[in-house]
């Protein structure tokens, strides 16, 4: 097949590369530990700009796994295409967020039931009023089953999404930790925006890396562990699509 009548700006494939659900983490690296470690005979299905999307087969259900880079920008970009133009029916996030609550420790789980943003990548829609991001409930309840299975430490609630890492306000977390958001990272608003638009499934997962009230922090050894466990759970959700 001659890929070249099908590929995005951003994508190189073809229909039919992708699995009707792909595992998204920020990073290409992880995406391919994701595919060399989980997944059966997985094959690079795209590498446009370094971000690596693979497919492969996972307890016989094919699942692909795409990396997002950082930010809604890059996800907008990604889940945009991968739900438009390539058949793809189900995102599911796997990164990293850093906790807004005493509760919520380094290593536990965070699914993202809701993820409010700062962020105007929800104007493009031209709402009047403010539309709320959530997940997908198929998606969300398979991902707290498995968890419970796993015995994972997990939390459901809302994320925040934010354009900014290095904020200029010193109050901006605090202010949104009042709100009862558990986490903050940031690509989940744009992914669960492009699905409800899209008429398609998403759902994030993220890791604790840091506590950021506190500044305790999992070194680097811990945070390959808990990322593993996550994928586990993402996976478990994914084959059951």
């Amino acid at each position: 097949m001659d890929k070249s009548r099908y590929y995005t700006p951003h994508i190189k494939a073809a229909p039919g590369d992708f699995a009707k659900t792909v595992l998204m983490p920020g990073d290409p690296k992880r995406a391919e530990f994701i595919a060399k470690n989980f997944l059966e005979n997985a094959v690079l299905v795209n590498d446009v700009r370094g971000i690596k999307g693979f497919t492969g087969e996972y307890k016989g259900k094919q699942v692909s796994v795409m990396a997002s880079g950082m930010g809604m920008p890059s996800i907008g970009i990604y889940s945009y295409e991968l739900f438009n133009f390539f058949g793809v029916e189900n995102i599911i996030r796997v990164g990293s967020s850093g906790s807004l609550q005493e509760s919520v420790k380094v290593r536990d789980i965070i699914i993202g039931m809701g993820a409010s943003t700062p962020s105007s990548y929800g104007e493009q829609f031209g709402l009047t009023g403010s539309f709320a991001p959530i997940a997908s409930w198929e998606l969300l309840s398979s991902a707290v089953e498995e968890s419970k299975r796993l015995g994972a430490r997990y939390h459901v609630g809302n994320l925040l999404s934010s354009d900014v890492f290095y904020n200029a306000d010193p109050d901006f977390n605090k202010k949104w930790a009042q709100m009862g958001i558990l986490g903050v990272e940031m690509e989940a608003a744009a992914l669960y925006m492009n699905a409800a638009r899209a008429g398609k499934g998403a759902l994030a997962i993220c890791t604790v890396s840091d506590e950021i009230f506190t500044g305790i922090a999992t070194t680097a050894d811990e945070r390959e562990s808990s990322f593993t466990e996550m994928i586990e759970i993402a996976l478990n959700v994914a084959a059951k699509q």
